[in-house]
Order: C-alpha cells, then structure tokens, then sequence
C-alpha cells in the first residue's frame, strides 16, 4: 500500500471555483490547517476552520503572507475568463513565476497543480499549451511537483460541462465540426477531488498524473449519453467538417450559453484527444466513476 504523509499546513488556492470549493470540505476532514488565498475573504464566505489571506496571484499579492509556513499548496487558478479574456496567456505566466518564487522562499515542500490531459492537437489549443507552461514553470521552485492532467471535470460549476449541457438543452440540431469526433475521458468531479487530496499526502508521487473516468469516449457519444441523462432527446447530428475552429467557437458560445473569449481557447482544446496513456499511481482514482452516472451527480447539483 502507498504511504502517506500528512502535511504542516495546506494553502488551497481557487478555494471559490468549481474544484477548490469541492476540494475545501475534503482537505478539511483532515489533520492539518488549511489556509485560502482569496481576493475578497468577505465575500468568499469560507468555512471559519479556514485561514483566509487576502491577495491576487496574478498581481503577487498576499503571496508571502498565504505561503508561510506551509508544506503543500494546491493551484487551482488559471487566467482564462479573467478581464477581457484576450491575454490569459500572459496572465497565467505571470501568476505561476509569482507564486513558484513565493514557494520557493517560503520553502514549499509540494505543489498540486491541476492542468489538463494532452495528446495529439494540443500544440494547437493555447489553452492547453499555457496549461502546460504554468506546470513547467511551478516545477522549478520546489522538490515536489505534482501535475495532475485531467479533461473535462464533469461538475455543474465546470464551464466545459455547462457548455455540453446548454448545447443538449438548446439544441434541435447538433451541427457537427470535426471534433465531435475526437475522444476524450471525463472525469467527475468527485473522484478529481478524492484525488488531488490524494496527491497532497502519498509519498513519491511527485511529477505527472494522468486522471480520467471509466473510459474514452467521442464528444458525440458525450452529447448522446448527457441527453439520456437529462431525460431528453439527442439532437440530430448534421456532420459539418470544413467549420473553422472560429465559426465553431461562436455557435458554441452562442448555444452554450458561454461568453466567446472563454469559449474559443476551450474549443481549440476540443481538437486535442485527451485521453489516459500512463495509469495513476495505486490510490488515485482506483475506481472511476462512468460518465453517465457523473452526469447525472453533475446536474443533481445544478
């Protein structure tokens, strides 16, 4: 069996976004304090068991203060949505050189860093190519670095399921780009969750750790197994190969229900299979959850 260490104290970032807030409860039925990095501790409204230190990751606020002192830090924040959504990129790189030097003087044993799944058409996405340079860039300040790449979090919070869900719900006819028939592996939210804490607390598992649900699945067969799930009928599929990934990105946000600055980065994503290759280590998403049962846990919450 795995060994595990429990750690000094934890610093959860992205404490109020889709994941942190699944992932507060969790680390908190554990043995060690738990700090959050929020911008506004007011109105983020944490549980009161949780140190809240006021900054921005993005501006190098409040880092020193939310680091001291503590072992493992969980990032759980990324720039895409933020202000016009034009300049993630930069973002995103500002941030991660903010806080892996802030780790690095605080001397942070662990960092858990939840990216995304890879494979052929990644170099394509921005959005998974920034993903990817946050990791390298956070792995250079501290002896222990995890990266844990997941797809699609299938979650009510989750803007890549919020998107799958209003396209079921609003569509007569699914128009199909030539990414419906890429795979991919969702994972539900509660087993992304169950591990991450993992990943805080075993021993030599440091480096990448591929997550996915029960098994590879077509963005068509996703939209087939939402609709049984939501109770409804599956769209017709008028298959449309030649749409460029702009004309796709904004029928997507159009029908999704999602604004088109964060819609284009996780469309160009859709391009990429982005599936498990290398099994997690034993004790991290042993026993994954399908995607028809994760859906319907998912809009349970909604």
């Amino acid at each position: 069996m795995p060994t595990s260490t429990t750690p000094h104290r934890i610093l959860l970032t992205g404490a109020t976004g889709a994941i942190g807030s699944r992932l507060l409860p969790a680390l908190l039925e554990g043995d060690a304090p738990v700090r959050a990095l929020v911008r506004d501790p007011a109105r983020a409204a944490l549980d009161p068991r949780v140190e809240t230190v006021r900054g921005d990751i993005f501006a190098g606020e409040g880092l020193d203060e939310a680091l001291h002192d503590v072992d493992v830090a969980y990032y759980l924040v990324h720039a895409m949505g933020r202000g016009n959504g034009r300049d993630f990129e930069r973002l995103d790189r500002q941030g991660a050189n903010l806080f892996g030097l802030a780790a690095e003087r605080a001397g942070v044993r662990r960092i858990v860093y939840l990216g995304g799944l890879d494979g052929e058409g990644a170099a394509e996405s921005h959005h998974l190519q920034s993903r990817a340079e946050v990791a390298a860039l956070l792995e250079q300040h501290v002896p222990e670095f995890v990266h844990a790449r997941a797809a699609m979090v299938v979650d009510s919070g989750s803007q890549s399921f919020v998107i799958l869900r209003n396209l079921v719900r609003r569509l007569p006819v699914m128009i199909g780009p030539k990414w419906v028939e890429t795979r991919s592996q969702p994972i539900a939210a509660r087993d992304v969750v169950a591990a991450l804490k993992a990943l805080g607390e075993l021993d030599g598992v440091a480096g990448e750790v591929q997550l996915g649900g029960a098994e590879p699945l077509r963005y068509r067969e996703l939209i087939d197994l939402t609709a049984e799930a939501m109770g409804r009928r599956t769209p017709p599929m008028l298959p449309v190969p030649f749409m460029t990934p702009r004309l796709s990105s904004l029928w997507v946000s159009i029908f999704g229900g999602v604004e088109y600055p964060l819609v284009r980065p996780l469309v160009e994503g859709l391009r990429a299979e982005m599936i498990v290759t290398e099994p997690p280590p034993p004790g991290v998403n042993d026993h994954p959850m399908d995607f028809k049962d994760a859906v319907r846990e998912a809009l349970a919450g909604v």
